[in-house]
């Protein structure tokens, strides 16, 4: 767990970067920061090369724009809640977010190194989206598209969260996955997570 210093520093970041500052010290400021440079701010969470400092951190790198966009307004709004990236989000506007979705889109996806699934997990997981249909979403091999989210590849502990915070309700903003991880049992979610984690 990160220290109060630790979190301080990061909301100090946040704050130059999506344009926190006071405005006699923005009209000091010779240009306003770039993508790249407002992008820096990401990596203190998910990574200089796109792999997470923390296991329950999503990847973003090469994330469909359409997705990350929808995630960083749903922050802003309120929909979505995290301690860290309400912070973020509450200083960016429309095109901030839109420019910094299609930036870390254009990344490579990064490999983990997780483990694949067991056969036995893995027909278990094939088991728990024929009944819950993921791939009717997130499509074949679990690439996602647009505004649905790549699963396959992720981080084990971050897709485990997600279905569980999505079934408690801690994750309100897409209500069909909470009413999908609700019909769905522990251990088929935890099948699931092994499963696209190691693909």
């Amino acid at each position: 767990m990160r220290g109060r210093s630790a979190i301080a520093a990061l909301f100090s970041i946040a704050a130059m970067f999506v344009g926190g500052t006071t405005p006699a010290a923005r009209a000091q400021t010779l240009a306003p920061p770039t993508i790249e440079e407002k992008a820096q701010l990401c990596t203190a969470c998910h990574g200089e090369k796109g792999v997470p400092q923390e296991k329950t951190t999503p990847i973003i790198w090469g994330e469909h724009q359409g997705y990350l966009y929808l995630q960083l307004r749903d922050f802003k709004s309120g929909a979505r809640k995290n301690e860290f990236m309400s912070a973020v989000a509450a200083g960016l506007e429309r095109d901030d977010m839109m420019a910094l979705a299609e930036y870390f889109s254009k990344k490579a996806w990064p490999d983990l190194g997780q483990p694949a699934a067991s056969p036995e997990e893995a027909l278990q997981a094939q088991r728990a989206n024929s009944s819950i249909g993921c791939t009717g979403c997130h499509l074949g091999q679990y690439q996602g598209d647009a505004t649905v989210p790549r699963l396959a590849g992720q981080s084990h502990d971050y897709l485990i969260k997600s279905m569980r915070d999505f079934r408690s309700g801690a994750r309100g903003n897409n209500p069909g996955m909470t009413t999908l991880m609700r019909a769905t049992s522990e251990s088929d979610l935890a099948a699931v997570a092994n499963y696209l984690a190691g693909k």
